[in-house]
């Protein structure tokens, strides 16, 4: 029988199948966290210096980097503490927030991903309209709705997950506190919480994913229609960068849902594909293929180095 004392903290054990690699991994780790910062921090900077720059769409590309800077900084810095030796202990209070704001976050971005494809579409499909229909109100309005499903979905997720009790085994064998991960340790029948936590998760990714591929049809139908080949090419090298980025965040989500048998060390690639990698890779695709980006901060860099 289980000790029936409540925990107050979990133990993560980190990668599963890395045992040996700990000092690898956090120079890895390191790297592509610190990257993923400075690279999103500049694009930011870049759109808020840069009068040019104040539109719809990159107001919404600038939130789209404080969402890059802050997702991984959900897991990655406590990842980064075990990995150099220090605790592996996290508080059962540090576990909630870190699976609110997990979900928070990330139910968020993907939900702006929609209201930029939204956004393009508007573009492509009414330009004359453009500025109309993207007032500052509505790109308000649909980065509260971004945020209001957000902050929903996590509430229902950690609601869920932490309404069971947990006591006796605190060994979690993963290196932030997922949703599996936290259950595989309740005291109490949890499979109520997984179905929430499966169903919930799968629609929400499927809803978005859908309204994304809607915009992208039209945009896809408007492009085909412009009679130049250099302006289907301009129209669209507007959308090949978000559809670029948007292949990097839903792609690890697919393929966590299509595998077969659940695998541990699959599992966590793909997760630290879907918190750290993608992140650090919108920065390199917005900074490259976008040639306002590009433009302000060359100018950024060299202001710089002439005040240097």
């Amino acid at each position: 029988m289980r000790n029936q004392t409540l925990l107050d903290e979990f133990i993560l054990l980190g990668i599963p199948q890395t045992e040996g690699l700990e000092t690898v991994l956090f120079v890895i780790f390191s790297f592509i966290y610190s990257f993923t910062l400075f690279g999103n921090l500049l694009i930011f900077i870049a759109i808020i210096s840069s009068s040019t720059l104040h539109t719809p769409m990159y107001f919404f590309l600038g939130l789209l980097s404080i969402f890059d800077m802050s997702f991984p900084s959900v897991t990655c810095p406590k990842m980064l503490l075990y990995l150099s030796g220090q605790s592996h202990a996290i508080s059962y209070k540090g576990c909630v927030a870190q699976l609110f704001f997990y979900h928070f976050l990330g139910s968020s971005e993907g939900c702006l991903y929609s209201v930029m494809s939204y956004d393009r579409f508007v573009a492509i499909c009414h330009p004359l309209r453009y500025m109309l229909i993207m007032k500052p109100g509505v790109c308000a309005s649909l980065l509260m709705v971004a945020w209001l499903v957000g902050c929903l979905q996590a509430t229902i997720l950690t609601t869920f997950t932490f309404q069971l009790t947990y006591c006796g085994l605190n060994h979690m064998d993963y290196f932030f506190c997922d949703i599996p991960a936290v259950l595989s340790l309740a005291c109490t029948d949890s499979s109520l919480a997984q179905k929430v936590g499966s169903i919930n998760v799968g629609f929400l990714a499927l809803i978005l994913l859908f309204s994304v591929c809607i915009s992208y049809v039209h945009i896809g139908i408007a492009i085909l229609r412009i009679p130049s080949a250099k302006g289907r090419q301009k129209a669209f090298s507007t959308c090949s960068a978000h559809l670029t980025a948007i292949l990097c965040a839903y792609g690890p989500v697919i393929i966590i849902y299509l595998q077969g048998t659940p695998n541990p060390l699959f599992g966590a690639v793909v997760q630290i594909l879907n918190n750290i990698v993608s992140p650090m890779l919108n920065s390199l695709i917005y900074s490259l293929r976008n040639k306002e980006v590009k433009r302000s901060l060359k100018k950024r860099i060299a202001k710089c180095r002439a005040f240097v």
